[in-house]
């Protein structure tokens, strides 16, 4: 019992410490005058996610293939960086339409065939991991991105502890079992009230210009809470599909990549359609 809870409160250490140092250098990344430092370290942490992805789901991929995703990828961050959004389509269509070309040319050949798995790996990867990632770089360049940028991160963290902490302590009822035996009904609300309160804290030292606290960007909270949840539940099937219990290693106490940012790939988006609408 002694050397188990040794081993808790080891990994807890372990992830209040790598998460503050995160935390810490994501406000200088997000606050710093000159955006490219913070571009490139979305897109690192886009193609260390998206390698993560691959030795998850499609292990069988040809190297040529590996390498063109990433390739590609790059490319896609590019063109938004230099907010060239006529070539997105473009590039879009090239991560859906290499892997079926390449698939394709070498049917043929039994020991070119590639599993059905790898395939969707394949198509699904960069759409799932890159493309939303991209936005962020979207979101930066409209007024008080940075800020709005703060606001999302802080609202998905915030709602990442709740949800551990009220789920550890209170959890009773689960969530959804089957796809993640330890979600807990008690841990979501947990997560989207933290989430919540760490929104109006935002808003009240109006760290946004102009948006203070209102039933508006209150209801976004809310549906960014809800959207990082559900991200993270996707990320949780995929890994039981896989019989795999974390994307990587890489972030101490985290897991992987992946596993941190799983949320923010759903929500990302729904602040991004949030920002297009209000400022049409």
């Amino acid at each position: 019992m002694i050397i188990l809870r040794k081993k808790r409160f080891e990994m807890h250490l372990k992830r209040w410490i790598t998460g503050i140092i995160g935390a810490a250098v994501l406000v200088f990344l997000i606050f710093i005058g000159t955006r490219w430092p913070f571009y490139i370290s979305i897109i690192i942490a886009s193609l260390i996610a998206l390698h993560e992805f691959f030795n998850i789901a499609a292990k069988g991929l040809p190297r040529f293939l590996i390498f063109f995703s990433y390739a590609l990828t790059v490319v896609l961050f590019i063109i938004v960086a230099m907010k060239q959004l006529l070539l997105l389509p473009a590039v879009l269509f090239l991560f859906i339409a290499v892997p079926l070309i390449f698939q394709m040319v070498t049917y043929a050949s039994l020991d070119k065939k590639w599993n059905k798995q790898d395939i969707a790996g394949a198509v699904v990867g960069p759409l799932y991991i890159p493309l939303p990632l991209s936005m962020l770089i979207l979101i930066d360049m409209k007024p008080d991105g940075n800020s709005w940028i703060f606001f999302l991160l802080a609202v998905i963290f915030a709602g990442d502890t709740g949800a551990l902490y009220a789920g550890k302590t209170i959890g009773r009822h689960k969530l959804y079992s089957e796809v993640s035996p330890n979600k807990t009904w008690e841990g979501a609300a947990g997560g989207l009230i933290l989430g919540i309160i760490i929104a109006l804290i935002v808003l009240e030292l109006e760290i946004i210009k102009g948006h203070g606290i209102s039933i508006g960007v209150i209801c976004l909270a809310i549906l960014l809470s809800i959207a990082s949840q559900t991200g993270d539940l996707v990320e949780s099937m995929i890994k039981r599909m896989y019989s795999v219990k974390d994307s990587g290693g890489i972030l101490p106490g985290h897991g992987g990549m992946l596993d941190r940012i799983d949320g923010l790939l759903f929500a990302a988006p729904v602040l991004y359609v949030y920002l297009a609408l209000i400022q049409w």
